[in-house]
């Protein structure tokens, strides 16, 4: 088993004990961050699945979720250091009524490797908390909005209708993401995209910005 294929299974069982010292090995061996990142997001997803079908249950899936947290910690000083220019600053949360924040987190991560400085607000923000928080920072020129539940998309939908209406459409590029959001609901609210993954969002930010 490599290295990495050490950091993914540690991640699925949710060895938060050990996750850091599995992690440095994987680096002393060769592997880059942005690989060992790739090896968790993947374990994540085979957590994903698990849960889905029954075969494990939320005490096992935050314990997963908690290990990868821990690890992305080792490797994120090494993932920001390859960012030499910062392309603005992204303002990020989970909209008001979710308290989803693993992929929240994930593409905050990814964002901020690809050369952007995160304000990231939390869970449960309101769309008037994103409205200062795009005021307060003059080079703001991204946010990024996360919505998991089917449930609280009435709530992204006002969001960015607020950051709209806020007159702030000229500053910043809006996108959104999460599992229930499509291309065609994002453009619909009236954001500038959407994205299937952390890396993929990242990579939207890098391209609606320039």
């Amino acid at each position: 088993m490599s290295k990495l294929e050490d950091v993914s299974k540690a991640v699925e069982k949710g060895k938060l004990k050990e996750i850091e010292v599995i992690v440095d090995e994987a680096l002393k061996d060769g592997a880059k961050a942005a690989e060992i990142l790739d090896a968790m997001i993947e374990a994540m997803v085979v957590v994903g699945e698990q849960f889905r079908v029954s075969e494990i249950f939320v005490p096992e899936m935050l314990m997963s979720a908690h290990t990868m947290k821990k690890a992305v910690a080792v490797i994120q000083p090494l993932l920001v250091e390859g960012a030499t220019t910062s392309l603005g600053t992204c303002v990020i949360g989970t909209i008001t009524g979710d308290l989803h924040d693993i992929g929240k987190n994930l593409v905050a991560l990814m964002i901020e490797s690809a050369g952007f400085k995160i304000v990231d607000l939390g869970v449960d923000v309101p769309a008037e908390k994103f409205i200062e928080a795009i005021n307060a920072h003059d080079d703001c020129n991204l946010v990024a909005l996360s919505c998991l539940l089917t449930t609280t998309m009435p709530a992204l939908s006002k969001s960015v209708e607020g950051i709209i209406e806020a007159g702030l459409k000229e500053k910043v590029k809006i996108i959104v993401g999460g599992a229930p959001i499509t291309a065609e609901y994002a453009k619909q609210i009236g954001a500038d995209g959407t994205a299937e993954d952390a890396a993929s969002a990242a990579e939207l930010a890098k391209t609606i910005v320039a």
